[in-house]
C-alpha cells in the first residue's frame, strides 16, 4: 500500500504517462490518488518526452522497472511500431494509447475510446454523431457497438470506404462540409475525430460534444461548443473517468497483483 508520502520502494508497480507536456496534465495525480484509496502499491509518473526521444524512451522500458505507460495524444500512432504485441482494436485502427509489459515484451491495447464509449452508454448518450474517418475513428467504431452511430465526413466515398473497411452494415451515412448547414440537435453526442478546422457548418450541436483533447490542443469542437452555448467535454473534462478505467484495466490484466500468468488481450 503506498505510503502518505508517496514513497517508491521497490515493489511499487511503477507507470508513467509519456507526452510532450505529461507534467501538465493532472492525470497522474489523479490516478495516484485512485491507488491510494485502493491500497495498490502503484504509481503512475509523468514523462515529459520529446519525439525524437519517444522510440528511444519506449523501446527501453521492455528491459527497465517500468510496468507500463500511458501514452497522449501527439503519439498514438508512434507507438505501434515498438510493440510485441497488440489487441484488435489497435491493429484495426493504427494507434495505441496504452502499453503494458509483460517480461521483455511490451503489449499495447486501446483505453481512451473503451472509456469514452462507456461513458456514453452509461449516461444513456446512445444517439451519437461521428465526425471524421482517421485512427480514432476507427478506433471508437470498434469499441462502440452498443451505440447507434451516424456517420459525417466532407467525403462521400471516402465515409463508405471507411464503413465498408470497419464492417459496418446499413451506416447512416451523411456529408459535412464547409457552406453547409448542418444541425445536430436530434444527437445525444457528436464525437468529433475529424481534422477540420473549424465546425462553423454545424447550426447546432448535440446534448453534448466531445473529442478527447487535452486543453494545449486545439479544438474546434470546443470553439463551436462555446459559441452556441452547448456542453463541451474534452479529455480534462474526462479525467476521473479516465483514471478509473486504468486502474479498472490493470486489474483486468491482473496487473496490480504480483501474479500476471494469466494476463490476456
Amino acid at each position: 500500500m503506498m505510503n502518505n508520502a508517496n514513497e517508491i520502494s521497490h515493489h511499487t508497480k511503477l507507470y508513467g504517462f509519456i507526452g510532450e507536456s505529461a507534467g501538465q496534465s493532472s492525470i497522474s495525480a489523479t490516478l495516484n490518488k485512485l491507488f491510494k484509496t485502493e491500497n495498490k502499491n502503484a504509481m503512475m509518473i509523468p514523462m515529459n518526452i520529446r519525439e525524437d526521444d519517444f522510440f528511444f524512451t519506449l523501446s527501453n522500458m521492455k528491459k527497465s522497472h517500468v510496468n507500463g505507460a500511458l501514452i497522449s495524444n501527439e503519439y498514438l500512432k508512434n507507438v505501434v511500431e515498438i510493440l510485441d504485441e497488440a489487441s484488435e482494436a489497435v491493429v484495426q485502427s493504427g494507434i495505441c494509447d496504452i502499453v503494458l509489459r509483460d517480461g521483455q515484451k511490451l503489449i499495447g491495447d486501446i483505453l481512451g475510446m473503451r472509456v469514452l464509449a462507456k461513458f456514453l452508454k452509461e449516461n444513456g448518450f446512445k444517439k451519437v454523431a461521428l465526425i471524421g474517418i482517421g485512427a480514432r475513428a476507427k478506433a471508437f467504431c470498434s469499441l462502440a457497438e452498443d451505440l447507434k452511430i451516424s456517420y459525417f465526413h466532407d467525403n462521400i466515398e471516402e465515409l463508405m470506404l471507411f464503413c465498408k473497411e470497419m464492417k459496418i452494415a446499413d451506416a447512416d451515412i451523411n456529408r459535412i462540409a464547409e457552406g453547409m448547414d448542418i444541425d445536430f440537435f436530434a444527437y445525444d453526442a457528436v464525437v468529433d475525430f475529424s481534422d477540420f478546422d473549424s465546425l462553423n457548418m454545424a447550426s447546432k450541436l448535440g446534448g453534448i460534444n466531445l473529442d478527447m483533447k487535452s486543453k494545449k490542443e486545439f479544438s474546434p469542437l470546443k470553439v463551436r461548443a462555446h459559441e452556441l452555448e452547448s456542453k463541451y467535454i474534452g479529455f480534462d473534462e474526462m479525467l476521473n473517468e479516465l483514471c478509473v478505467g486504468v486502474f479498472e484495466f490493470l486489474n483486468e490484466k491482473k496487473h496490480l497483483e504480483d501474479d500476471k500468468s494469466d494476463m490476456k488481450f
